[in-house]
């Protein structure tokens, strides 16, 4: 292979986010990632971080992952199928929705919801607090999603003073709230993620929420942060080779 066929793979490979991960185990792009506006040092360091969460072969072949979102809720997420239980602690309510085309059940008062307006509002809940719940707490491995556009904003420090790479990821035409934007610091040994910060609106200059991603830990295949600094921890964690059976038929 000449000199100018290698200089070409290379590019070619480069766009396509493929070059920062182990040569066995690439992390192609969601099909709708914003490849053309994202900047190529942003993927790289993407890539970088899928890597060190364990990579994206590890990533795709965990199935189940369960967590407490603060103390507010446990959420069972079944990636293989889309379904995932959410149980209120503080409240009557047990949701399960399969988050690919939001059907599902919904026990309120130990009463199973069967009327449709009712079912299909506290669906669309879950559908919202899934969407919110597993961001907070898998966020590095969507660095790519489909509607994302990275971009880098160079050498910066953490809130505890180390260095990071600071990325920007911005929305269009995906999740709820499209508008928002996210600041994420890649800690520059580590390559883990250790600080994000939240814009309501893009526009915005300041952060409505900025928390450090501390405490990883091996779960399965994979890393997973377990708190978020002052606001709290996500566990109990536990990530499972399948659900439990019956999870998703009976409350």
């Amino acid at each position: 292979m000449n000199f100018l066929h290698k200089t070409s793979l290379f590019v070619s490979l480069l766009a396509l986010g493929l070059t920062a991960c182990e040569p066995g185990d690439p992390n192609p792009p969601a099909s709708d990632f914003n490849i053309a506006d994202s900047d190529l040092k942003a993927v790289a360091v993407a890539d970088e971080v899928m890597h060190a969460m364990g990579g994206r072969r590890a990533w795709d072949e965990t199935r189940c992952i369960s967590w407490n979102f603060f103390g507010r809720r446990t959420l069972l997420w079944d990636k293989q199928t889309g379904l995932c239980r959410i149980e209120f602690l503080n409240r009557p309510l047990k949701i399960i929705i399969n988050t690919n085309d939001g059907s599902g059940k919904v026990l309120l008062d130990s009463v199973e919801q069967t009327d449709p307006d009712s079912l299909a509002k506290y669906l669309d809940i879950g559908k919202k607090i899934w969407i919110n719940d597993a961001y907070w707490l898998v966020m590095p491995f969507k660095l790519k999603d489909s509607g994302v556009t990275l971009k880098y904003l160079g050498e910066k420090q953490t809130a505890q003073g180390e260095k990071a790479d600071v990325l920007q990821m911005t929305f269009s035409k995906v999740g709820v709230t499209p508008d928002n934007k996210y600041h994420v610091w890649v800690d520059k040994k580590s390559r883990l993620v250790t600080q994000w910060a939240y814009f309501e609106k893009f526009t915005d200059e300041q952060p409505k929420i900025q928390n450090p991603w501390e405490q990883y830990r091996q779960y399965g295949k994979i890393l997973l942060s377990e708190s978020r600094g002052e606001r709290g921890s996500m566990t109990p964690i536990q990530v499972m080779d399948a659900p439990p059976a019956g999870i998703f038929e009976k409350w």
